[in-house]
């Protein structure tokens, strides 16, 4: 039974779809949550009004800045009191195929997606880790994407960074591992979620259904429930592992 009495959790990216699911579930268990986003400001406090407890707050930034990666880490540190658990769930997605865009196209979207994608969490966690110490521990635990595994046809860089974000991520959890920080990784592939859902509700829908032998997609909760196991005591000796949540529509050897 996990249990989050009393910890305190930032969660980029909570806004809406997993980071809300996730915001949501950890409230529930008894944590204390920093609701980050960056444009939607009326879908945090929306978030925020979902969450049981008290003491969350909704706190903005542009994770793609380096110095407001700065700020919003002590601003949820001095909201919270303290740093126990970090969820690097905010990402972003657009389509930049090879033989489709041009040369200043193809340079942006690869820029702008490895500034979100991993960038920002490389900077999340240098400047978490410090108030993690402080604390005695912690846990970080980054949502990457099944994408790092078969591939972005359409967005390489979006898949990219997916892979690249799994090394970091274990890079990590080898070396905090004896500073009593854990760091894991969930994987999803296609989720039910606001940004999802014309392409669900369109020609492609049934397609990607058919993708999982469950003959569907992943819901947010089901993903949020992987990302508190990953953040949870039990999970200690999983540190460095990167969870799937596809619905075994890509199976890795």
């Amino acid at each position: 039974m996990m249990d989050f009495q009393g910890k305190k959790v930032l969660i980029t990216g909570a806004s809406r779809g997993i980071g809300r699911a996730c915001a949501v579930q950890f409230a529930a268990l008894g944590a204390q949550v920093a609701v980050h986003f960056h444009r939607q400001h009326e879908a945090a406090e929306a978030t925020l009004d979902r969450l049981p407890g008290q003491g969350h707050f909704t706190i903005q930034a542009d994770i793609g800045d380096p110095q407001a990666v700065l700020r919003l880490v002590e601003g949820s540190v001095q909201g919270l009191g303290r740093l126990d658990i970090l969820v690097n769930n905010a990402g972003i997605w657009r389509q930049h195929p090879i033989d489709g865009v041009d040369y200043a196209e193809w340079q942006a979207a690869w820029q702008e997606i490895l500034a979100v994608n991993l960038l920002s969490v490389a900077n999340l966690c240098h400047a978490a880790v410090p108030a993690m110490l402080r604390g005695g521990g912690g846990r970080i635990v980054n949502v990457s994407s099944r994408g790092a595994f078969r591939g972005e046809p359409i967005s390489p860089a979006y898949g990219a960074s997916k892979a690249a974000l799994n090394a970091l991520s274990q890079s990590l959890a080898v070396h905090l591992a004896t500073k009593n920080i854990y760091v894991g990784v969930v994987a999803p592939g296609w989720v039910e979620t606001d940004m999802a859902a014309e392409t669900l509700a369109g020609a492609e829908g049934a397609a990607i259904r058919a993708q999982s032998p469950l003959g569907r997609v992943a819901r947010a909760e089901e993903v949020a429930s992987a990302v508190c196991y990953m953040a949870a005591p039990e999970s200690a000796f999983s540190t460095g592992a990167i969870l799937d949540v596809n619905g075994a529509s890509y199976l890795r050897t």
